[in-house]
């Protein structure tokens, strides 16, 4: 019997194993207009934990009891819908799972790019899309900017790294410890802060940029923040993509440079990746062109099991890269 993961409570700060269940998930035979999907890769991603929370925000709480979603790369094994064939390969949101029926609107069809299937869950999917429009429609980062990217190991900070470069930005990239800074560095960011390191980081980002920011791509929070802050010049862009410093922990952040947004007139713009899918078909002709010049590194853990150990892994940096469980 098929089966998926569900709360089983609520979180109260860092998740534990015990806040999951694993449940059989019975199949009901198709619908008009359904499909039956086998998932072969499930993604994991930092804005899940919020929907862990019984609170109002951009995306509905997960409902205790009831199977979890989240991006999903799957086989069609059946279907009850026009234009979809047992063998096809699609993208969609019921993830958490094993197998997934859903209506056929819900799903698409992976772009004919030739990257493996797992990468539209990654640089070819939402973590790309975010690195994309963050950078280039959000923070308007132009050739010659200076980009300062926290997290710039994870899924999204390493394409943003990338794609700076290829704009002809110079980019410094935050990472924690020497392997995921040599990565980064291997992406071809021009300096690169170990956040681990001793030290302050506002220091080694001010002797990183001694002119300055121009753009700071956000996926920490805290101190990559107020480091940002801190070294901005004036009109400085901040693309705010995530703050997972904060995500479980229910402390305020203390920005000590936070008024430096008045001095330097910093930009400073919260943004969802669902703000810009009208502008999907740019990204993918665009990320088409850079096929093969394009790094990615993926962390996979097998099997349906291991899903909340691979999620809770984002919290504590065992990621380089896009972090994906492999059905």
């Amino acid at each position: 019997m098929p089966r998926a993961w569900t709360l089983a409570r609520r979180p109260d700060g860092m998740p534990v194993a015990e806040d999951f269940a694993l449940i059989d998930h019975p199949s009901p035979p198709l619908e008009a207009g359904q499909l039956r999907i086998a998932n072969r890769w499930l993604s994991v991603d930092p804005y899940m934990r919020g929907r862990m929370n019984d609170a109002k925000s951009y995306a509905a709480p997960f409902a205790l009891g009831e199977p979890m979603g989240g991006h999903a790369v799957g086989e069609v094994i059946e279907s009850n819908a026009d234009g979809f064939a047992p063998g096809d390969m699609v993208q969609h949101m019921a993830g958490w799972r094993d197998e997934a029926v859903i209506v056929a609107r819900e799903a698409t069809k992976l772009p004919p790019i030739d990257v493996p299937p797992q990468a539209f869950l990654g640089q070819f999917g939402m973590p790309g899309m975010t690195a994309y429009f963050g950078l280039l429609h959000v923070a308007e980062a132009r050739p010659g900017d200076t980009v300062f990217v926290s997290a710039a190991a994870g899924a999204v900070g390493s394409t943003v790294v990338q794609i700076a470069k290829a704009k002809g930005m110079t980019v410094i990239g935050s990472a924690g410890g020497p392997e995921k800074c040599d990565w980064v560095r291997s992406l071809g960011a021009d300096h690169v802060l170990d956040y681990k390191a001793e030290g302050s980081l506002v220091k080694a980002l001010s002797a990183a940029a001694p002119d300055g920011i121009d753009v700071y791509f956000d996926n920490v929070g805290g101190a990559h923040l107020d480091a940002a802050l801190a070294t901005a010049r004036e009109r400085a862009r901040f693309a705010i993509c995530g703050m997972i410093d904060i995500y479980n922990s229910a402390e305020p952040t203390r920005l000590r440079y936070i008024a430096r947004i008045i001095a330097a007139r910093i930009r400073i713009q919260g943004f969802l990746v669902s703000d810009h899918m009208a502008h999907v078909g740019d990204f993918y002709r665009e990320m088409a062109t850079m096929v093969g010049r394009l790094k990615r590194e993926e962390t996979v853990v097998d099997g349906l099991d291991a899903m909340p150990d691979a999620f809770l892994g984002l919290f504590s940096g065992r990621n380089m890269g896009k972090m994906l469980v492999r059905l």
